[in-house]
Parts: structure tokens; C-alpha cells; sequence
């Protein structure tokens, strides 16, 4: 497989076609095409604002979510496959479902067992059936195995096996299988071999030739697809092939809740009648009804690959602006919840690299926010008025694009400003909170004790400094700033900043840049990131408010916050480990402390190096008088035990170190009351860094803080 030059830039493109084809068709998925065109008209653009109850644009999608979720198998196992990624097995995105998926809150529609495909398919795999047995035919039925969600999740299988078809086939096939069969599994076949194929093929006819003689000739999937193409040559009008689609392979004739074959008609629709136009292709996608953010989010990766980002910001309207690049991702690994498209993207070509045998996949510099994509602004937004942003090529010491920053001296209304600030969400945004649809599931990104960096040059004199806004009193967000630092004109400075003084239970929902400046002009921020372990201690905030709670993903039965203690866990008897969890899986060489109470507890204690359901150690008191070490890998193995005689409704603390002595070796220390239990290193597969958490079993534990201090200095 060979990585194409643009890689980088067609990935990213086909990313931003993903989620503005979902924003687009979200606010009316289930709409038959009559109510669209009456109600809308043909959607050439957002629609959020003339919807009755005015959803917002950017949201949380299980099309979105799943599919730059389940291609983290990739990495997770890129260890056991010695860098052969497509080895990858069914049974082991199997695995990842179990890992990120919290049962009835993230990614899937949780419709019952045996009505919502992937909810089956979920079923089958906590039952210990592995896939693809999990998503068979045979064991849940030819209507269940054959809806649409092997066809919405594929797009991250593809994009990362740039103009390898066959590959991008054998990936789509092993993805699918986990909770799918049959004709499912050809569709997302075909436009896996499509998208891969269009990193260096333009043309959409032999795209679809491609696509099609992967999958069986006598196929219903082959067959639409040979009556669209037909259709499209007779009919040359759109509206009398979607008549003929809708007649053919309606609803009607393909039963259950959302079948595959009516939606990939839709979307070989769309393709075949606009196969240069982005717009027009997401217009025709969309306005067709049925499943329409995820066909039009199939169709706008497939058209932002094959166009780059030039067919997207050549569109007559602005798809990017309104966007800046945020996207959500609600998983157990709630540090990563707050992302967006220039991140996913190189996440993507990371793993496509890798694929290929690339060791060193990336010459962009590590820092989060560096706008090296075109047109990237990566969640940053201006904040009131008197400045405008744009992404400009402009050599700097930290790469060869910045995020501008255009002062101006005067707003709207022609009222001289007060200074101009600009910002990106490191945690759930006011206007998310009561996120209708999917809810948002995150733990904020940024920390106290992490030391913020970044690269800020300007062609004015200006006063520039970093700030934090943060969830305060009766869930306000307040505002502190680092000190200011004075620019002159054509001058570049670097802005280190560590957090400290902001309680531990008040998350950190913004991070961003102020700007004061005498004269209108121009200020580049070249870089943003942060580093280092936090120095954070968890708990109720010393102020009314309730903000501080969702920062913990809940992935146990039941969290109370407030009574007679800051937390309480409960987990059902027979249920398995359940978790309360924060923090990013960047976090390294950090101890974690927990002042616990376990009641009627089977075991309860502190977790480490969390990196989702299935991959964490955890230091336990358990019922049958023992202290263990725990690692939760695809099962619960034992790394340590030592009898220990504790009570039920006494307060323990629990310490947990972990230390990274290399890149395949961490260093554990556990602590029971000061006292050291266990000191071990685990060479085999080891969580080398990750989030912090509490476990309970079969029973319920109280703490009223958790801290987490850096192991070093």
C-alpha cells in the first residue's frame, strides 16, 4: 500500500465530510422525501434553525461516534499484531465494542435486543459470543443482521488503507461482522472499496465498478447498484430515479427498523448524479429522506476524499465556517470525548501509516493545536466581537501554518473593543449539557497542575495572555488569566503557563487567548498544548453547582453525589466491576489516591491507566480478606494478592503508582494506609498511561475525594 502525498489533507477532507453530511441530515432523519420537500425544500445547506425546536448544529451521532471509535482496535491491538495491522481480527474489534461502549449511554441506538441490530449485537458479545458469530445471520435473524450500521460505521476502515481497495474490503468485512451479516456487509463492502479507492482515482464510474465486483453478482446489493447506474443513464433527472428506488427497494419491501439496502440506494443515488459536486451530492443525499444524516455522512466522506478540501470550500456556501472543526465522541475513554475533525483525522493517518509499515507517521509537531491542515481551526472560536479567525500559511518556529487572529478596533456597531479573546472547549460546552438525542458522556481535557504551552507571534504591538474559563458557582463559568506578556510588532513569544489554584471539582470547560492591542492587525497563534500529570484532588467544589458531576463517566449502576459522602457507587450484585471514571489516557507516571468506604462490597478500590472498560489495574480490597492488583485485559487477571483482615464500613486509603521504566515496562506500587503492598512491573501488553478511576463489585463505596499527583517531582 502506498501512502499518497496528500494523505494527510484528503483524510482530513474526508473526515469534514463525515460530520458536516451527519450536522446536515441530523435535525430530519426519518423524514420521507415528500415532508423534506415540503417542509424544507431541497437541503442545500444546515436546516438546524428552521426545525420547530431549533437543534443545535453540532451535536453527538452514533454515526459520528461509532465510526472513529471501533477503528481504535487498531491501535489498541497494534502490540499483539507486531505492527501487521491487518491481521485484525472480528473477535478483536469485538473487544473494542466491549471496551468503549457504556451499556444504554453511548454510541448505539439502545433499542432492545432483537430490535436495535447493534443493542443485539452488544447482547451477544457481553454473553461471551465472539465475533462474528456475535453479528450472525444465523443467530439473530437475516431482517436484524442486515440494517444499516455496517454501512454508517465503515468510513475510518477505509481512510485508512488509502487506495487499497482490497484491503479496505477485508477491513470493512471483519468491522462489520461484529454486528452484521448478509447484505450488510456487501454494502459496506462496496463503498469501503469506493472510499479507499478514491484517494487516486477521481473518476465515480470506476469507483462504482470497483466497489461492485467485490461483493457477489447475484446480491440485492449488486443488483440496486446496476439498476441506480442504469436508472441515472435513462432517467438524468434525480428525482425520477429516487421515484424508481423508492418503488423498488423502498421500505416497504426491506423490513425491520432501517434497513440497508433502501439507504444504500440513497446514497449510490447521490454519487451517481452529482459525482463532481459536493453540494449537489449532499443535497440529493439528504433531501431524499429516509436515513439521512447517515447517508448524507457516508456520502459527504466518500465526496470529501475523492474532491480534497478544495470540493468542500468550493461549494457556493460556507460548510466549514459554522463548524470550526468540533465534533464529540461520548465513549468510556471520556478524555477524548472533546475532540475534533484535525485531531481524528491525523489519529486516522497515524494507523493508515502504520498500515503501510510507516514507523514515523507524522512530520506535524506533537502539539494538540497546531493548524498545520488547511483551513483547520480545531474547536477555536471568537468570543463576543472585534476579531475575525482564519487558518493561514505562514512559516513560524513551530511549523508552516498559524491561526490568525485578525484584531479589529471596532465591532459590529462600530463601538471601539475592549481587547478580543479567542477559545476552544476542553470540556462540554453550556449549550451541550441537555444535549437532546445522544447525550454527552465526557471528562474535560485540560487539568490544575498541567502546564499549558503555546506559540503566539504578531505583526502589531499587543498585550497577550492565556486563560481558563471554569465551571464555578451555580455552574457559571469563570474566568482566570495567566500573566500578560507584551508583544512588539513582528515579535514571537512563548506562553507557559501552569494551572494551580482552581478547585479540583470545578472542570475546566474552556482554554484560550486574550489579546490587547492599541491598533487593529493581525496575531498568529502558532501552537497550543499542555503537558505533564495533573495535581488535582476530586471532590465536591466549595461552591452550588452540578457541572463538576458529569465530569466522571458512570459506568457502573448507580452514582450519587452530595449526601453523606462527595461519591457513592453502587453496583448490582452479578453485574461485574463497575466504574466511575475521569481524567485523559495521555495522563502518565501519576499516583492516585482514594480515601474509600466499601460497603457490602465484593471487592472496591482505586483504578489506574484507564483506557475504557476493558483495559485498566486496579488495587481492590476484596470480601474474602485479600488485597489484590488486578489488570482488566480481555478478562480479569491477577498480578498480585496478599491476604489483608479489613472491615466493611471502615475508611481505607488506597494509593495506586504508576511509572513508565520503557516503552514496554510499567512500574505499579500499591499503598494501603502509607504502607506499600505491592511493587511490581508488568512487561506483558502494559498500560503505559491512561485516566484514574474507582471500582466497586456487588455492593456500594463511598469516598469523599480522589487525588492525583504527579509520581515525579
Amino acid at each position: 500500500m502506498m501512502i499518497p502525498p496528500d494523505y494527510e489533507a484528503r483524510v482530513y477532507a474526508g473526515v469534514l465530510g463525515k460530520i458536516i453530511g451527519v450536522y446536515l441530515g441530523r435535525p430530519f432523519e426519518g423524514w420521507s422525501y415528500q415532508r423534506i420537500t415540503r417542509e424544507l425544500g431541497d437541503v442545500d445547506y444546515y436546516v438546524n434553525d428552521r426545525i420547530a425546536h431549533h437543534p443545535p448544529l453540532v451535536v453527538t451521532d452514533d454515526d459520528i461516534s461509532g465510526t472513529f471509535t471501533f477503528v481504535r482496535a487498531l491501535a489498541d491491538y497494534a502490540e499483539v499484531l507486531r505492527g501487521n495491522l491487518r491481521d485484525i481480527t472480528p473477535a478483536m474489534i469485538g473487544q473494542t465494542w466491549l471496551n468503549y461502549l457504556i451499556e444504554r449511554q453511548t454510541i448505539l441506538w439502545w433499542g432492545g435486543m432483537g430490535n436495535s441490530t447493534e443493542h443485539t449485537a452488544y447482547m451477544r458479545l457481553k454473553q461471551g459470543i465472539p465475533a462474528p458469530r456475535s453479528g450472525s445471520m444465523a443467530l439473530n435473524g437475516k431482517v436484524v443482521a442486515e440494517q444499516i450500521g455496517a454501512q454508517i460505521f465503515i468510513d475510518g476502515w477505509a481512510m485508512v488503507a488509502p487506495g487499497d481497495p482490497g484491503l479496505a474490503v477485508d477491513l470493512a468485512r471483519k468491522a462489520a461482522s461484529v454486528s452484521h451479516d448478509g447484505e450488510a456487509i456487501y454494502g459496506a463492502q462496496v463503498l469501503a472499496a469506493m472510499e479507499a479507492l478514491a484517494f487516486v482515482e477521481s473518476d465515480m464510474n470506476r469507483l462504482f465498478d470497483a466497489g461492485m465486483s467485490f461483493i457477489p453478482h447475484d446480491s440485492v446489493i449488486y443488483r440496486l447498484l446496476a439498476d441506480i447506474r442504469n436508472w441515472r443513464a435513462q432517467d438524468n433527472d434525480w428525482r425520477v430515479t429516487r421515484q424508481r428506488l423508492e418503488d423498488h427497494y423502498g421500505y416497504d419491501k426491506y423490513g425491520g427498523n432501517c434497513h440497508m439496502v433502501p439507504n444504500h440506494g440513497v446514497i449510490a443515488l447521490a454519487l451517481a448524479y452529482a459525482p463532481d459536486d459536493f453540494q449537489r451530492a449532499l443535497m440529493i443525499a439528504s433531501t431524499s429522506g429516509w436515513d439521512t444524516d447517515c447517508n448524507a455522512g457516508n456520502v459527504g466522506c466518500l465526496m470529501g476524499i475523492k474532491l480534497g478540501l478544495a470540493g468542500i470550500d468550493n461549494s457556493p456556501v460556507d460548510w466549514r465556517g459554522p463548524l470550526a472543526d468540533r465534533m464529540y465522541l461520548p465513549t468510556a475513554d471520556g478524555g477524548r470525548a472533546i475532540t475534533d475533525a484535525a485531531q481524528e483525522a491525523l489519529r486516522l493517518c497515524r494507523l493508515g501509516r502504520l498500515m503501510a509499515g510507516q514507523n514515523h507517521p507524522l512530520s506535524h509537531p506533537a502539539q494538540r493545536f497546531h493548524f498545520e491542515l488547511p483551513g483547520s481551526m480545531q474547536g477555536f472560536q471568537v468570543k463576543g466581537a472585534g476579531a475575525t479567525l482564519s487558518n493561514v500559511a505562514r512559516p513560524s518556529a513551530t511549523g508552516q501554518r498559524s491561526l490568525a487572529v485578525h484584531v479589529q478596533r471596532t465591532d459590529d456597531r462600530g463601538q471601539i473593543t475592549d481587547g478580543v479573546s479567542i477559545h476552544t472547549a476542553t470540556f462540554m460546552p453550556p449549550d451541550t449539557l441537555n444535549m437532546p438525542g445522544y447525550g454527552l458522556i465526557a471528562s474535560p481535557t485540560l487539568y490544575p497542575g498541567q502546564t499549558i504551552h503555546a506559540c503566539v507571534s504578531s505583526d502589531i504591538a499587543a498585550s497577550v495572555c492565556l486563560y481558563v474559563r471554569v465551571y464555578g458557582a451555580n455552574d457559571t463559568l469563570e474566568t482566570i488569566h495567566s500573566r500578560a506578556v507584551d508583544l512588539r510588532a513582528h515579535e514571537s513569544t512563548s506562553l507557559d503557563w501552569r494551572l494551580h489554584d482552581i478547585p479540583g471539582g470545578s472542570p475546566i470547560a474552556e482554554v484560550g487567548l486574550n489579546i490587547q492591542s492599541a491598533t487593529a492587525g493581525t496575531v498568529y497563534l502558532d501552537t497550543l498544548t499542555w503537558t505533564g500529570a495533573p495535581d488535582v484532588t476530586f471532590t465536591r467544589p466549595p461552591h452550588n453547582g452540578t457541572v463538576w458531576q458529569r465530569a466522571w463517566v458512570k459506568a457502573c449502576n448507580d452514582v450519587m453525589f452530595g449526601g453523606d459522602s462527595a461519591i457513592r457507587l453502587c453496583q448490582d450484585a452479578g453485574a461485574g466491576m463497575g466504574l466511575l471514571i475521569q481524567g485523559e489516557r495521555e495522563w502518565a507516571d501519576y499516583i492516585v489516591r482514594a480515601r474509600i468506604t466499601p460497603h457490602l462490597a465484593a471487592s472496591a478500590g482505586v483504578a489506574a491507566c484507564v483506557q475504557g472498560l476493558q483495559r485498566y489495574y486496579a488495587l481492590l480490597l476484596c470480601d474474602d480478606q485479600k488485597i489484590r492488583l488486578v489488570k482488566r485485559l480481555e478478562g480479569l487477571h491477577l498480578l498480585s494478592e496478599a491476604p489483608l483482615a479489613w472491615q466493611l464500613d471502615e475508611e481505607y486509603e488506597l494509593s495506586l503508582t504508576t511509572q513508565g521504566d520503557r516503552a514496554d515496562c510499567i512500574r505499579l506500587i500499591g499503598k494501603l494506609n502509607g504502607q506499600t503492598v505491592v511493587d511490581m512491573r508488568d512487561t506483558i501488553r502494559p498500560f503505559l498511561s491512561g485516566a484514574v478511576g474507582l471500582v466497586i463489585e456487588s455492593g456500594r463505596l463511598d469516598c469523599n475525594e480522589v487525588a492525583v499527583t504527579p509520581a515525579y517531582g
